[in-house]
């Protein structure tokens, strides 16, 4: 007899979808409605032209992945980037984005959005090149913060100096090129808003410790977005401290993502977007998939709690930095970003097997698929390092190869073949059998 906990349908899961559609509406009428239209790259820094009034900042990856999930349309913009010579190994979202771009098609309907500036930084060589070919699309300006990216967190007055000095000429170039006064205040507020939320995301996140688990890695997949593409704004605070009532509220009550949970999994790498139903299918076999490194630190602010586990960071209110002036924003701001390196697997598989094997202990993990992961070959890089680093620790792995957002490399049957023997060696049986 397997035992059912209870569950119920997460309360915030429409406010979520909501807030998604409205970011990708706010984009595609930035100009209608007198905004300013900002492109940036992953983890740039969004809160930047909150001094400037009314901004929507399109963001390329969450678009990429979307155009992803469209069968039809991604492979029309695949095909109408990669016969401009671009090569078909190229990070995917890049691609997508570009694809769309060249085609002159929002996937939410219309011309696609011609963006007033670009602010960008260097987490991947593909990265600088993305936001380049844009700006000699569009024919506009652009500005570069060279990012200082270590394998680990760095505090050093030298790294926030530099960093700083980087942003506030940023301010400055922003009011030559567009004409418009920089408030400071509503800087200090968007900086405010950001260590909130990222900090609140890692709140959340942590709470899937819990057994059961009050939440499965596809849903938080909907539930991270607006960190990556709103979270200097007060309505995205609002919506991670609704949610992170009612997960606490979850754990408290032992309500469950999923009824029959009796098997936990980790999930390294990006998905493939047009294939969630993985996960879907992983849950025949009682197995949730908790998360990832990809949706609990891409924006999430983690930090050693006093008992020695993983959980939120404080912000620096909370340490008592003052937030008062645009050098209090700015400081502060660089103090977070560099407390909290992305994706620190890209600079040192070592790194990455440090977290994960903290991960698999604290959240109390059966097992790790991987997704070797065409459409992202900095992500990838040191996958194979880190497989080892968690069988020396006894910790099954299962690999599976494919690509996150172009479905002409990727074959479902052999993936489920993997996904099938991976659960069998774990000792697991549908529940159905």
């Amino acid at each position: 007899m397997i035992k059912l906990h209870q569950t119920k349908q997460l309360q915030m899961w429409q406010k979520a979808k909501e807030l998604r559609l409205k970011y990708f509406k706010e984009v595609q009428t930035a100009k209608e409605q007198g905004k300013t239209l900002v492109l940036v790259d992953s983890g740039s820094f969004i809160e930047l032209p909150a001094g400037l009034g009314g901004y929507a900042c399109l963001e390329g990856h969450p678009y990429g992945a979307t155009v992803g999930m469209d069968l039809d349309f991604a492979r029309e913009c695949a095909e109408a980037t990669e016969a401009r010579g671009y090569a078909r190994d190229l990070c995917v979202y890049t691609r997508n984005f570009w694809g769309s771009m060249f085609l002159n098609r929002y996937y939410f309907g219309g011309e696609f959005p011609k963006p007033d500036f670009t602010i960008k930084r260097s987490l991947c060589d593909t990265e600088s090149k993305w936001l380049q070919v844009c700006c000699e699309h569009f024919h506009i300006p652009s500005f570069y913060i060279d990012f200082p990216l270590y394998p680990d967190s760095r505090t050093d007055k030298e790294d926030i100096d530099y960093l700083a000095t980087q942003m506030n000429d940023c301010i400055e170039w922003m009011e030559k090129i567009t004409h418009k006064e920089y408030d400071d205040e509503q800087l200090v507020r968007a900086a405010r808003n950001e260590f909130r939320t990222t900090s609140l995301w890692a709140e959340i996140c942590a709470l899937n410790k819990a057994i059961p688990a009050p939440l499965d890695q596809k849903t938080i997949y909907t539930l991270y977005f607006p960190t990556v593409v709103s979270r200097y704004q007060d309505e995205t605070v609002h919506f991670y401290e609704e949610l992170l009532a009612e997960v606490k509220d979850r754990v408290a009550n032992n309500i469950a993502a999923l009824a029959t949970e009796r098997c936990r999994l980790w999930d390294d790498g990006i998905p493939p977007w047009y294939f969630l139903r993985l996960y879907r299918y992983l849950e025949s076999y009682g197995a949730v998939v908790l998360g990832s490194i990809y949706t609990y630190t891409l924006h999430g602010a983690w930090a050693d709690q006093t008992d020695g586990s993983w959980g939120r960071a404080r912000t620096p209110e909370e340490r008592g930095m003052p937030l008062k002036t645009r050098e209090d924003a700015l400081r502060a701001l660089s103090l977070w970003y560099l407390e909290k390196p992305i994706y620190q697997g890209m600079c040192l598989p070592v790194s990455k097997n440090k977290q994960l094997l903290r991960i698999i202990k604290e959240w109390h993990i059966d097992g790790t698929m991987m997704h070797l992961n065409r459409g992202c070959e900095g992500l990838v890089l040191g996958q194979m390092e880190n497989r080892l680093a968690l069988l020396k620790e006894h910790n099954p792995v299962t690999i599976y190869e494919g690509n996150s957002a172009d479905k002409r490399e990727f074959d479902e049957s052999q993936v489920m073949d993997r996904l099938d023997a991976f659960m069998e060696s774990l000792g697991m049986k549908k529940l159905d059998s």
